[in-house]
């Protein structure tokens, strides 16, 4: 059968069908599981992975490439729009990747003050102690980013939008803003999907995905990818990748791609669900504020409308007495499920407690930083991760736990 180039086909044709092929010896349809940790290998083969040109050459040994976690990364690249993924058995790992393949003793990177929390805490201690100079600031602030620049900064690193308050960074602005400076731009795009906004498209080096999520969309499986160009990637998969080891399963890598197939149809139905749970949070009494990219009364609304084509489905909203609230849900709630995570089919909901994260994972180094977390977050924020139920029934789960 011969190959197409989907990079060309709408959205959901390249979920379906971008990566896979139909098995040539048993003309299987659908994508093989391949569970097989090493491979039969012809006499000359290298035993070195610098030796191979590409990493599909010829399978040698899972930890350095398989043929179902190759079809995954090809799918990721086609939707994200990227020469080539590498996918990792995590998000941070992910991430970790990232960070320690640019990055050496006496450089220095600029991340964002506000993101997922296990990036903000290694960031805050173990990649200090390597000897790399790091600054914590709000990536919404261009200024801010600019001020912050250094003969040595490498990486800027963003999160748009950022968890767990949902403020947005203008990738293309930050994109010129590290290429002056001679330094990459890596987005963790999680939140928004290549469904909302391609990076690269606007300048990003790196995309970085939590697979976890929305890509994966059951939440059965573990799983983290980075995007980008060949000549990037290529070192990082060789170099770094392979030796620390954090590959994905390929069995995780087979859920993923039976999840993305239905990708698209999924984000359209998240985000027609959320926006009407917004609608109805912004409207409610005991509700102080909702934070919702796809509404007017987010502080970023025109570059929400201009950087992302479908707004996700993640609220963030704020009540009077929040740990009480808290309580009420984790007790009342029956549809919605009271639990980490995000991106789920099945919707989500989870108290964040602002005292405890700016102990732990939020070191804010100016008062600006801290007041703005304060406007988003004030002494806690819900994030409630929208599902694909019916948005009639969430509402009424929501209003009979927030009763008296």
């Amino acid at each position: 059968m011969t190959k197409i180039d989907f990079h060309t086909k709408g959205e959901q044709t390249k979920a379906i069908h971008a990566g896979e092929y139909p098995d040539p010896l048993t003309r299987a349809s659908a994508p093989n599981l391949v569970m097989s940790t090493t491979f039969i290998a012809d006499a000359d083969a290298n035993f070195s992975v610098e030796n191979l040109e590409e990493e599909n050459d010829g399978w040698i040994y899972t930890r350095w490439g398989n043929p179902t976690i190759h079809q995954l990364e090809e799918k990721l690249a086609v939707l994200e729009g990227a020469e080539t993924a590498l996918a990792f058995a995590s998000g941070m790992a992910a991430i970790t990747a990232l960070l320690l393949h640019l990055l050496k003793s006496g450089d220095h990177a600029i991340i964002s003050d506000v993101a997922y929390a296990a990036l903000s805490e290694m960031t805050n201690e173990k990649i200090p102690e390597l000897g790399i100079e790091i600054t914590k600031v709000n990536t919404s602030d261009l200024e801010a980013i600019e001020k912050a620049l250094r003969p040595n900064t490498k990486l800027i690193y963003v999160e748009t939008p950022c968890n767990p308050l949902l403020r947005l960074t203008d990738i293309e602005a930050a994109a010129n803003i590290a290429h002056k400076a001679g330094a990459f731009l890596a987005v963790d795009s999680t939140f928004a999907t290549p469904a909302a906004t391609k990076p690269l498209q606007l300048g990003a080096d790196f995309v970085i995905h939590s697979l976890t999520k929305y890509l994966g969309g059951h939440g059965d499986a573990l799983g983290g990818a980075i995007l980008g160009n060949k000549e990037t990637l290529s070192p990082l998969r060789k170099k770094t990748a392979i030796r620390l080891g954090g590959v994905i399963s390929p069995f995780n890598a087979w859920l993923i791609l039976r999840g993305l197939a239905t990708f698209p149809l999924r984000m359209k139905t998240h985000e027609q669900n959320a926006l009407k749970i917004a609608s109805y949070l912004e409207s409610h009494s005991k509700i102080k504020k909702v934070i919702y990219p796809g509404l007017p009364s987010h502080p970023q609304y025109e570059l929400a409308k201009r950087q992302m084509k479908n707004f996700s489905g993640i609220i963030s909203f704020q009540v009077e007495n929040g740990k009480e609230t808290a309580k009420q849900f984790s007790e009342r709630l029956q549809i919605i499920h009271y639990a980490v995570s995000l991106g789920h089919h099945r919707s989500l909901i989870f108290y964040l407690n602002s005292e405890e994260l700016l102990k732990t994972s939020f070191k804010f180094e100016t008062d600006k930083q801290r007041q703005s977390w304060n406007a988003f977050a004030g002494q806690g924020i819900f994030r409630l991760s929208v599902g694909l139920e019916d948005a009639d029934d969430l509402i009424a789960d929501l209003e009979q736990a927030l009763e008296d």
